[in-house]
């Protein structure tokens, strides 16, 4: 038996074996590919919701009062919600003169509570504010505070 041929002979490595290596190679790419464009799925489809809210102002309430109410579109859960306003105001609940209060601190939403078409909230003006000349804001603040968007509008008709 001649064992120096073993050595020399470079017929061992068959193309079959190249062939598989390169498929191998190619799955692991597509899979890292594939990760990184998942990941960046996740934070496009984190968009803000849409939905529509009406405002009803009422003048002869002292400095105004004004209800908000989700006409229709995507239910939002009340965590995510926020008003702001350039004047202060007062709401139900914690609300007391203050320019910015989330769903959730008003008596009737909680953390989880959902607010869809027919929810409404009120505010009036504050002993220091005068909606009047005010403009109010219905915003969208996602769970991780990466995405948010002015929902409404509503401004005063003096301002």
């Amino acid at each position: 038996m001649d064992i120096k041929r073993f050595f020399d002979d470079d017929d061992a490595v068959s193309p079959v074996i190249g062939v598989i290596l390169m498929v191998a190679i190619t799955v692991i790419l597509a899979a890292v590919i594939a990760t990184f464009v998942l990941g960046l799925g996740d934070q496009v489809s984190n968009t803000a919701p849409q939905a529509s809210f009406s405002f009803d102002y009422d003048s002869a309430t002292g400095d105004g009062e004004l209800d908000i109410t989700h006409d229709g579109g995507d239910t939002i859960e009340a965590q995510n919600l926020q008003i702001t306003s350039d004047t202060s105001f007062d709401g139900t609940g914690t609300v007391s003169g203050q320019t910015s209060a989330a769903f959730t601190e008003f008596a009737a939403y909680s953390d989880g509570s959902e607010i869809s078409a027919g929810t409404s909230v009120t505010i009036e003006a504050s002993s220091s504010g005068d909606l009047d000349d005010g403009t109010v804001r219905v915003t969208f603040q996602s769970d991780q505070g990466d995405n948010s968007a002015t929902l409404a509008e509503w401004s005063g008709p003096d301002a």
